[in-house]
């Protein structure tokens, strides 16, 4: 018997020879990112000599001091208030954020009003203003009604920020909701909040879940308005990271070390809600 060769097509030889490249592209560009984080995590195993050195080594002894640094096993302040204080006001303000913008989304997308594009572009305007024209006025108003250093002052700025996206995102997502079955909802008696919960919110899950997560990123990222407007009792993560610059030096592993630990909510949440993200990001991309 002699071994019968199959024929490939120039165009399929070609296709996949594209699709190899195209491969190995994202690839790189993918390390291309990967890579610093990597470096970091890396690095917080270091101690702060091997770190400082240069060019850096790989071969340096691991060990565990800058997380111990981090945690308060050497005298540091305690990161716990400071994370609790970011885990709070994400989840707050996400909530409200979801909360708000949900209804907003269904008159925007089922139940359209008139100049519903303007309306949408009103929101996203909000967006174009600088957060730091903003700063002096909203210092100046917390300063005189003594919310400054209060966790429940950046649970309302970040609503107030987060919501023209949210808006922006759910309205697109509940443009695919089938109004038939919305119809359907209100000829057995259900009324708008019902309908919303029970009937919107589970169809358009996936879209909900992906506008969730962006603005808790969004929200547990904030870095400005809580390095302004918080002391130590409203202290967030990130305002608590710039505490390992100081004028004695970088320390280098132990900022590694923090920055590794406040990122693992945020690396969490993404992981857990992935399949909800994807298919949240990739609604309405096919009609």
């Amino acid at each position: 018997m002699t071994a019968t060769t199959v024929f490939t097509p120039p165009a399929v030889r070609r296709a996949r020879r594209r699709n190899t490249a195209l491969g190995l592209l994202a690839w790189a560009v993918g390390l291309v990112f990967v890579m610093p984080v990597l470096w970091m995590l890396l690095t917080s195993f270091h101690s702060e000599t091997d770190a400082a050195t240069n060019p850096p080594s790989l071969a340096a002894p691991l060990t565990l001091d800058a997380y111990r640094t981090f945690f308060g096993g050497s005298g540091g302040a305690s990161p716990w208030p400071p994370l609790v204080n970011s885990l709070w006001a994400s989840v707050v303000s996400t909530f409200f954020v979801l909360v708000l913008a949900l209804p907003a989304a269904y008159a925007l997308s089922l139940r359209p009003v008139k100049k519903w594009t303007d309306v949408l572009f009103f929101f996203l305007s909000t967006k174009m203003l600088p957060v730091v024209a903003g700063l002096l006025p909203i210092f100046l108003f917390a300063k005189n009604t003594g919310m400054l250093d209060n966790i429940w002052l950046l649970i309302i700025l970040y609503t107030s920020m987060n919501l023209p996206i949210a808006v922006w995102m759910m309205q697109s997502f509940l443009a695919d909701v089938p109004v038939s079955i919305i119809e359907a909802a209100q000829i057995d008696g259900a009324r708008l909040p019902s309908i919303l919960v029970r009937v919107v919110a589970p169809i358009a899950g996936p879209g909900i879940a992906a506008t969730a997560l962006i603005c808790f990123i969004f929200s547990w990222n904030e870095l400005l308005f809580a390095r302004v407007l918080t002391g130590v009792a409203a202290q967030t993560a990130p305002v608590f990271l710039t505490g390992f610059v100081t004028s004695q030096g970088l320390f280098l592993a132990q900022l590694s070390a923090a920055a590794i630990v406040i990122s693992l909510p945020v690396l969490a949440a993404g992981f857990a809600a992935q399949d909800k993200l994807v298919q949240g990001l990739s609604l309405g991309a096919v009609k």
